[in-house]
């Protein structure tokens, strides 16, 4: 850690204890459960996007780097845009059928949810 490194100590103004170390919390990232464990939902939505339907993959338990990853795979085999944060894929258009179809031919357990 850095002297001038003030956002990591954040909530720490000054300590009298010379031998003092401050100690960031480490961030927990969940580690990615294999795909045959995985257990995906499929859903349909068009709340709060100007009337486009939206395809949103749920339930994912992983590392970022691997959501993105599934994200690219199924974007890339629907032929639409879509993007991946905060646990959730969300695919372009309704392609509920041909997302679950993909999913499980992957190995991943996915059903359709909602209506």
């Amino acid at each position: 850690m850095g002297n001038n490194d003030w956002k990591s100590r954040l909530n720490v103004v000054y300590s009298t204890n010379p031998d003092f170390q401050y100690q960031t919390e480490e961030q927990f990232e969940e580690e990615t459960l294999p795909p045959q464990q995985q257990n995906l939902r499929v859903w349909l939505d068009r709340k709060q996007r100007a009337g486009k339907q939206v395809t949103l993959v749920k339930g994912f338990v992983g590392k970022e780097e691997d959501l993105r990853a599934l994200a690219s795979l199924l974007k890339s085999r629907c032929g639409v845009g879509g993007s991946a944060k905060e646990g959730e894929i969300i695919i372009q258009g309704d392609f509920r059928d041909r997302v679950v179809d993909i999913l499980v031919k992957a190995g991943y357990k996915a059903k359709k949810a909602g209506s």
